[in-house]
């Protein structure tokens, strides 16, 4: 077994001991604001853990004044659990970003608000200025890179997510020709299901057919329903609402080793280097002294731990 398939394995084991006892949402798989049949039991209960983090004096001296006066302003594509969604009020957001942004700001001696936004919007939003910051399971590459900074958080890559059953044999990327797959607008997995699509025409096969919508809910209720085949999501997520969505009744993850692993990275805008280093500082502290570690492992996802918060770090 190879590292990444392992790493993927113990991933798929702790998320399904995570949610085992969790019910789905009143509609099952999307239709809500709500992550589509996240349960409204059986989230972890964080709050201690972030509120033990003790201010850094230094670091929030090094903050831009506008961060020390109004905070910091953050934004999500709050739609992918467990990374970042709302909790059963459809107005809470939670999630392992929510806790470690909160608990970044806590180092910082700062607070942080949370706007909702669809992901294609983040990086021209952080770019103009409207946002400070963006965590939303972005992946930290080159290209990116030339329009933001990142700093590194976590590790995952792209897996397939189908219909509970497999009722159109889809094994891997491989097999995705001539289907239909959904993606959200702007992410990786849009880029990754177009570079896959002409493998397939070059091959002689059919393309695959991509639709590109603004939410992961959209997804959801388009693959139950089956207007499409195959959704493109990152590991965490997919695995999370496979297990819970319908009581686990809907969808399953493909098995295989991640595709195109790599970081997720938080946003920033690249002039504004004081407050990137500052995140990055603090977010190695909270790497240092456990805190990070217990926020991942309170959601199941410790497994896409890292040990060095690198600035710019992805590929």
């Amino acid at each position: 077994m190879s590292r990444s398939r392992a790493v993927q394995a113990v991933l798929l084991a702790s998320l399904a001991a995570l949610v085992t006892a969790c019910g789905g949402g009143p509609d099952g798989a999307g239709g809500t604001s709500q992550a589509a049949g996240a349960p409204a039991s059986g989230i972890p209960d964080t709050a201690a853990i972030v509120q033990a983090v003790q201010k850094d004096a230094q670091l929030n001296a090094a903050l831009p004044d506008t961060v020390k006066q109004a905070g910091l302003h953050l934004a999500s594509n709050l739609q992918s659990a467990p990374n970042n969604f709302y909790a059963a009020d459809g107005k809470t957001p939670i999630g392992y970003e929510v806790d470690l942004a909160k608990a970044i700001a806590a180092k910082l001696g700062v607070a942080v608000t949370h706007q909702d936004m669809a992901f294609g919007s983040l990086i021209t939003s952080l770019q103009s200025g409207r946002i400070d910051l963006t965590m939303a399971g972005m992946n930290d590459t080159k290209a990116r890179q030339a329009q933001i900074d990142f700093v590194d958080y976590f590790t995952s890559g792209i897996t397939i997510m189908i219909r509970k059953g497999n009722p159109d044999g889809i094994t891997g990327p491989d097999t995705l020709c001539g289907k239909n797959v959904a993606v959200v607008q702007g992410t990786s997995h849009q880029k990754f299901a177009a570079g896959q699509s002409t493998k397939c025409t070059q091959a002689g096969k059919p393309a695959i057919t991509v639709t590109a919508t603004d939410s992961d809910n959209q997804n959801q209720n388009q693959l139950r329903t089956g207007r499409v085949q195959a959704i493109l999501n990152d590991l965490p997520s997919a695995v999370y609402i496979s297990r819970t969505a319908g009581d686990g009744k809907f969808f399953e993850v493909v098995p295989g080793e991640p595709i195109d692993g790599g970081p997720y990275g938080i946003g920033v805008n690249k002039a504004n280097t004081a407050l990137r280093d500052s995140v990055q500082k603090a977010l190695q502290a909270l790497i240092a002294d456990g805190t990070y570690g217990k926020i991942l492992q309170a959601w199941g996802v410790e497994q896409g731990a890292i040990e060095k918060a690198a600035i710019n770090g992805g590929s």
